[in-house]
């Protein structure tokens, strides 16, 4: 398998993992608190990686790493999973799914901004065509009934697509799994001293969803997603790979029907089909 292939494999996986990020957020929030749920799954995932890097005993990045490592502490390990569980507290997960769609655009900006990438101008229409049909079902089921929490999930959008394109070009030197490794172990004294004195008052009231969710997305979406995700940019591009984001919808929405038995409506359907349809444009003229 050539590496380009090896890049879409890796990080097909990585957006099927990411896929059941929002819905088990959506359960982890019905028990804890959103604060103490995004920096107890970054304690959680953090202390992992940290026996994770030890047992590999893997060299320290080098100081001029540190600021791109902090983006990502910043984009993916702090801003994406906080401002996703307060919006999560607003509206429901099948609502805050269909904005993933908007991850790939997110994602292929800061590609060409932090990443150097250079994509055909065809494969901007396809990106926006798909993001476009994104905020085109937002509108239509109207931004009022939760304008904060609309505007929550855009800001985490934002975070998240400068994580991934950071993690993606420093994993070209660190490797995948080390990135957000390192970056995890570069915010753990944080938020481990924010996840102890945020502890739940009773841990005895807190139903097994709840505890479910904390420990898939401090597991899967935190730690081991990550392992193909920025494998998978760092082999087939940042731009082109981040278009598989464009199918997290679909799985998530089927989450969202499965586990939370929340309604998918048909046009949630309609959109997710129409944009997983852009995916094979961008690809084609993601280089």
């Amino acid at each position: 398998m050539d590496r380009t292939a090896a890049g879409w494999l890796n990080g097909f996986i990585g957006v099927l993992i990411f896929s059941g990020s929002l819905p088990a957020t959506r359960m982890a929030v019905m028990g804890f608190d959103p604060v103490f749920l995004t920096v107890a799954r970054a304690a959680i995932a953090g202390l992992i990686a940290l026996a994770l890097l030890a047992l590999f005993r893997e060299r320290r990045p080098s100081l001029s790493d540190l600021p791109s490592l902090v983006i990502v502490a910043f984009g993916v390990v702090i801003g994406f999973p906080l401002l996703t569980a307060l919006a999560l507290t607003r509206v429901t997960s099948a609502h805050s799914i269909v904005f993933i769609g908007l991850l790939p655009l997110s994602t292929a900006i800061f590609g060409v901004i932090r990443g150097g990438e250079r994509p055909h101008p065809a494969f901007w229409i396809f990106s926006c065509l798909g993001s476009a049909l994104v905020a085109g079902f937002a509108l239509s089921q109207g931004v009022t009934a939760a304008p904060l929490g609309d505007l929550l999930m855009l800001a985490a959008i934002i975070a998240c697509g400068l994580g991934y394109a950071e993690g993606a070009k420093l994993s070209r030197r660190l490797g995948g799994w080390q990135v957000i490794s390192w970056a995890l172990v570069v915010s753990l004294p944080v938020m481990l001293a924010l996840a102890l004195v945020n502890l739940p008052p009773s841990f005895a009231v807190i139903a097994a969803p709840a505890w479910a969710g904390l420990a898939y997305v401090s597991l899967f979406s935190m730690l081991i997603g990550f392992f193909f995700w920025y494998r998978g940019l760092a082999q087939g591009g940042i731009a082109g790979v981040g278009q598989l984001q464009l199918l997290q919808p679909f799985f998530g929405l089927l989450l969202a029907a499965t586990l939370l038995r929340e309604q998918v409506s048909p046009i949630m359907l309609v959109v997710t089909i129409a944009i997983v349809g852009c995916v094979a444009g961008a690809k084609k003229f993601a280089r």
